[in-house]
């Protein structure tokens, strides 16, 4: 993101924009969406941004609006509503991708987060777009 868009990240509204335009703390978001399936560790997280964990946790929330862990279950949702809807990949496949040890516990978080099953996401998606 290029250096004037960091000095407007303070305008932004808490949530996720605002905490990868931030400077101090977008390393940590930007380097769990390098690699969603991964297990991070919120010291993990507090190094990238070169930050104690105590330090780095309050000002993700002040700037995330959530606390830092949070982000990449969400991220991995993101991901994996997107590849329902777009791709071709079978909810098996996308298990390992999105850092789930198994299909049921993909598919119970997934209907947790849309209210939906991954299988019945990708239908109705699928006939919204074509319909």
């Amino acid at each position: 993101m290029p250096r004037a868009h960091l000095a407007d990240a303070d305008a932004l509204p808490a949530g996720r924009p605002r905490a990868l335009a931030d400077e101090r703390i977008s390393p940590a978001p930007r380097l769990m969406h390098t690699d969603p399936g991964r297990p991070w560790q919120l010291e993990e997280a507090a190094r990238a941004a070169a930050m104690s964990r105590t330090s780095f946790a309050q000002r993700f929330r002040a700037v995330a609006g959530v606390r830092p862990l949070t982000c990449p279950p969400d991220w991995r949702m993101s991901l994996a509503r997107r590849a329902l809807r777009d791709g071709e990949t079978s909810v098996s496949a996308l298990v390992q991708k999105v850092g789930h040890t198994s299909e049921s516990a993909f598919s119970n978080a997934f209907e947790r987060t849309t209210g939906v099953g991954p299988e019945r996401y990708r239908n109705v998606a699928r006939a919204t777009l074509t319909g």
